[in-house]
């Protein structure tokens, strides 16, 4: 039976989070006549969409229409409910949240992360905002039939729902998982029923999945769908075959066209995700190999549930770009020879990887100094080129060595387009399937 449960206010809307499960692999059915509903149509289904059509109606309708719902869907099987909303607040948040809160019991919170960053709906000091403009301001906001009177998004539920409603901003959120975990558990402690947060990149998901997994609180998602293809992917295990091979895309390159890159690739691709604390491979040997350590053993954890495993430096945020001025006057170097010792530690993690996991047998390196160091760890003797990815980017196999025909794509970390990493990534699942 399906272990995600999606109320939607309307079909579209649910059909879209439906879709975004599929892209990850997922089975999602909608169901359109909960009279109808026979277990044995839906029985491997990951997930089931049922459409309410109650954006428009009445807040006591909405309520009866949703209630209702979960009294044929909600199941001891079930790891995720989700009241789908409008990704522009229209319609009847609140009583709808308060129908599900209702069924499911008094030890449910609903968490709402109500961000849609591919179509720019963002949520910003507990404003929403729609391509930067206030959700108010907008042409949105004076829809005749569920016209939206205010950005805030609390005060939104809050007008709608007869329980506590709080709001935590980004402030609560850059002081990581952790923070926001502990905050979550103590709002709801409190008596809050509705929590909102700010949310405006998918990393922002990310941390907020994280967390709200981290409390141990029974939830309910309340989203446009993003936020929970974020929670499913963490929370529900695929059984579709993930295939004979896996591949390993490393990262090292902090150039900003390669952070567009690996975004694309992030929301783009179904992968497992890892960074990099890069300054901890520079704070000394110790630090070194437990950073390293780690990294290894989260691939590792996430490779019985994805094909493709990105290790990304977190470099790659600006924020959290290295001055190395400190470290070559620690060591008395030059940068030359700390930014060989990063790419060392970026060709150590991959190697250990696929020495620990033979499925892996494909490889995309960013940058010529990470493929350098990749190619001397794995005591290559060079690569065979075979094919043009596309410009600047090659396609070959390890010549010679331990890992000879193993497959690898390399290219200029600000060569391409947003797209270029994920074609690379592309191109070696069809070469290795073949």
């Amino acid at each position: 039976m399906a272990q995600c449960v999606v109320i939607a206010d309307d079909l579209t809307g649910g059909n879209a989070t439906g879709v975004l499960l599929r892209k990850m692999n997922y089975q999602a059915d909608t169901v359109l006549n909960l009279g109808a509903v026979d277990p044995a149509l839906i029985k491997y289904s990951d997930c089931v969409v049922y459409p309410t059509d109650s954006r428009g109606v009445s807040p006591e309708e909405a309520y009866r229409r949703v209630y209702k719902a979960c009294e044929v869907l909600a199941g001891p099987d079930v790891k995720i409910y989700t009241h789908r909303i409008d990704s522009t607040l229209r319609g009847n948040l609140g009583s709808e949240t308060d129908a599900m809160l209702d069924y499911l019991g008094e030890d449910y919170v609903a968490v709402a992360a109500p961000c849609f960053p591919a179509t720019a709906r963002i949520v910003c000091g507990g404003y929403m905002l729609v391509e930067g403009i206030p959700l108010h301001q907008t042409n949105i906001a004076i829809d005749p039939k569920t016209p939206v009177l205010t950005s805030d998004v609390a005060a939104l539920f809050r007008g709608q729902s007869k329980y506590p409603v709080a709001a935590l901003m980004m402030d609560e959120l850059m002081k990581g998982a952790d923070h926001l975990a502990a905050r979550l558990k103590e709002l709801a402690a409190e008596g809050v029923r509705t929590i909102t947060l700010d949310c405006i990149t998918q990393e922002d998901l990310d941390l907020i999945a994280d967390a709200v997994i981290a409390s141990g609180l029974k939830f309910i998602a309340v989203d446009p769908g993003v936020f929970t293809a974020t929670l499913v992917g963490r929370l529900i295990a695929q059984e579709a075959s993930l295939g004979k091979y896996r591949i390993l895309s490393v990262v090292g390159s902090v150039n900003s066209r390669t952070l567009d890159q690996m975004r694309y690739v992030w929301k783009n691709l179904d992968t497992g995700r890892v960074m990099v604390e890069t300054k901890k491979l520079l704070e000394s040997d110790e630090a070194c190999e437990e950073e390293i350590a780690r990294v290894v053993n989260t691939v590792l954890y996430a490779s019985a549930g994805n094909q493709v495993l990105t290790v990304t430096g977190d470099g790659i945020y600006p924020e959290n770009r290295i001055d190395f001025a400190p470290y070559m006057e620690k060591f008395h170097c030059s940068m030359d020879d700390v930014t060989a010792l990063i790419n060392r530690s970026f060709a150590e993690i991959a190697y250990r990887i696929f020495r620990a996991e033979p499925s892996f047998r494909g490889l995309y390196t960013s940058g010529g100094d990470v493929t350098v160091a990749v190619c001397e760890r794995f005591e290559t003797a060079g690569l065979r080129l075979k094919d043009e990815v596309l410009p600047l980017a090659a396609y070959g196999e390890f010549l010679g060595g331990e890992f000879q025909g193993v497959h690898i794509v390399t290219k200029g970390g600000s060569q391409g387009d947003e797209t270029a990493i994920a074609r690379c990534l592309s191109f070696l699942k069809e070469k290795i399937a073949k």
